[in-house]
């Protein structure tokens, strides 16, 4: 047997010890018996009223996050595509960001509601197994495209007459490719690695949604393999990500304050606090998560909320009000009359 515990307070009939459904709510998700099935039964049933208005709160929580996210990212994509005046290095980058958290976003939260809305639910290994490796494959891309957005406001504070030749072109569709290929790269091999391993239970795995530090407990094998190869990829692609934004941070600071215009630095520290905003969460919550022991604990479920559901809303928030160019592409798009046909 193999239960999944979600954010709600709900009792369910997995055979659990007592103190785990205390701490939180749990969805029983069942192993089929027989191997060709080789699906995930849930089955979830909610103890009183007050059970139920916390579900139907979180549920419209998470509804409106999801709504305001996707919507946001998608506006935040039509700015920049339709704005020429938005048709630089810095929001060709920002597009593909916008582009990914929508997709990321997609990933967790619509499931989630699903899982909200059911008493029964049936998840098959094959459908966790995808979600495991498009949560990694986004995480991944995600720090490579943060990591490629510092960079580049490096190039434009630090050296802006090269600016235009060191990022042109032909340098940011090379570095966009890598990190959309490092991210599916990591991605699928973790996933085919955790595919080799043989799932057994009785087994309790306390989460929201299908990721591989939990999944991966419920296997019988020996799981060092796939352990030694995550902690690496983490450890590998997130430390060398944060690496080259805290240098290019780093540089882009120091150069603000040797300039002697207060509006200059101004602007400068504006954008790079955003940002950085921004990059702790996501760093913060992601390294925590993939580089400790999965332990079931409220903290994980917390973390798994912030870099896989809070980033992608906060991304479109902070690159649009805190950013006059696409404000004021944005006004100039809804101000913008409609072309009457003769």
């Amino acid at each position: 047997m193999f239960c999944a515990g979600s954010l709600l307070k709900l009792y369910s009939y997995c055979p659990i010890p007592s103190h785990t459904l205390r701490l939180e709510t749990h969805l029983s998700l069942l192993f089929s018996s027989s191997p060709s099935q080789r699906k995930l039964e849930c089955s979830m049933e909610g103890g009183n009223t007050t059970t139920v208005t916390e579900f139907a709160v979180l549920f419209v929580t998470f509804l409106v996050v999801y709504l305001l996210t996707f919507t946001g990212n998608l506006l935040m994509l039509l700015v920049i595509s339709t704005d020429s005046h938005l048709h630089s290095p810095m929001y060709f980058f920002l597009s593909h960001l916008s582009f990914l958290d929508a997709f990321y976003s997609s990933i967790i939260v619509p499931k989630l509601l699903e899982h909200l809305l059911s008493n029964w639910k049936t998840v098959s290994l094959l459908e966790c197994f995808a979600q495991i490796s498009l949560v990694i494959f986004s995480a991944a891309t995600e720090a490579c495209l943060l990591s490629v957005m510092a960079y580049d406001r490096f190039q434009a504070v630090c050296h802006p007459l090269l600016y235009a030749v060191a990022m042109n072109r032909k340098v940011c569709t090379g570095l966009v490719g890598a990190s959309w290929a490092i991210g599916m790269g990591t991605g699928l091999v973790n996933t085919i690695l955790l595919a080799q391993h043989h799932f057994c239970g009785p087994n309790l795995v306390r989460s929201f949604a299908c990721e591989l530090p939990p999944v991966l407990l419920l296997a019988c094998s020996d799981p060092s393999v796939s352990i030694a190869f995550i902690l690496t990829s983490t450890a590998i692609l997130g430390f060398v990500t944060l690496v080259l934004l805290l240098g290019s941070y780093t540089c882009i600071i120091m150069t603000a304050l040797r300039i002697n215009s207060a509006t200059g630095r101004s602007k400068i520290f504006s954008t790079c606090s955003s940002h950085f905003l921004v990059v702790t969460i996501f760093y913060a919550s992601g390294l925590s998560r993939y580089m400790t022991p999965a332990s079931g604990s409220v903290l994980e479920q917390v973390l798994s909320v912030q870099y896989s559901v809070v980033t992608p809303l906060l991304n479109p928030l902070i690159y649009s009000l805190k950013n006059q160019e696409v404000k004021a592409a944005l006004r100039r798009m809804l101000t913008k009359k409609p072309r009457l046909s003769s």
